[in-house]
C-alpha cells in the first residue's frame, strides 16, 4: 500500500524545526543537473525524459457475476527514455541508432544510467535502464529564418529499470 505521507523539509512559518513532527525530512531537488552514462562513456544532454511504467489491467468476466467484471493486473508497459542534445559534428547517436535499424540490435544494446545531482554535484538518484537500444531519431528541423539550436532526438526502448 502507500507509504505514510512525510513532514515538510522546510518548517512553516513561526513552527521550529523541533516541532514538525514524525518522520523523515523530504527534500525536493532542481532536475536541471543530470548524467547520462552510455555502455562505457558519458554523454551529454540537455535535455532526458523519463518514461511512464504502467501495470496494463486485464478485463476477467464471471459467470453469474453481472454487475461488472473483475480487473487483474498484467504486464508492465514501460514507455521510451528520450535523450535530447543539441546537434554536433558527432555523429555517435545516429550511428547508435544505425545498428539497430541495420539489425544488429545485440551488438547495440548497452546499460544506460542516469544520475540525478544536487547543487553541489553530488548524486542524488541513480538509474539504470538495464538493455538500452536506440528506437528512434529525430534530428532538427531547419528554418531561414529561426535561430535556435538544432536539437537531435534519441528514444531508448530497454528491458527493466533499476533504481538506486
Amino acid at each position: 500500500m502507500l507509504d505514510k505521507p512525510e513532514s515538510p523539509a522546510t518548517p512553516a512559518p513561526g513552527q521550529d524545526a523541533g516541532s514538525q513532527g514524525e518522520g523523515p525530512q523530504v527534500e525536493a531537488h532542481a532536475v536541471f543537473r543530470f548524467l547520462v552514462d552510455i555502455g562505457n562513456g558519458q554523454a551529454v544532454f540537455s535535455e532526458c525524459t523519463l518514461p511512464s511504467l504502467e501495470v496494463e489491467v486485464t478485463e476477467q468476466k464471471e459467470g453469474g457475476y453481472n454487475t461488472g467484471v473483475h480487473l487483474l493486473p498484467g504486464p508492465v508497459k514501460a514507455g521510451r527514455l528520450t535523450l535530447k542534445r543539441g546537434l554536433t559534428k558527432s555523429s555517435e547517436l545516429l550511428k547508435w541508432y544505425g545498428q539497430v535499424a541495420s539489425g544488429d540490435v545485440k551488438k547495440a544494446t548497452c546499460n544506460v544510467t542516469l544520475t540525478m545531482l544536487d547543487q553541489e554535484l553530488n548524486p542524488v538518484l541513480r538509474m539504470s535502464f538495464v538493455n538500452a537500444y536506440p528506437v528512434k531519431w529525430s534530428g532538427p528541423t531547419f528554418r531561414l529564418s529561426d535561430s535556435t539550436i538544432a536539437i537531435e532526438s534519441l528514444e531508448l526502448a530497454f528491458a527493466e529499470v533499476q533504481v538506486e
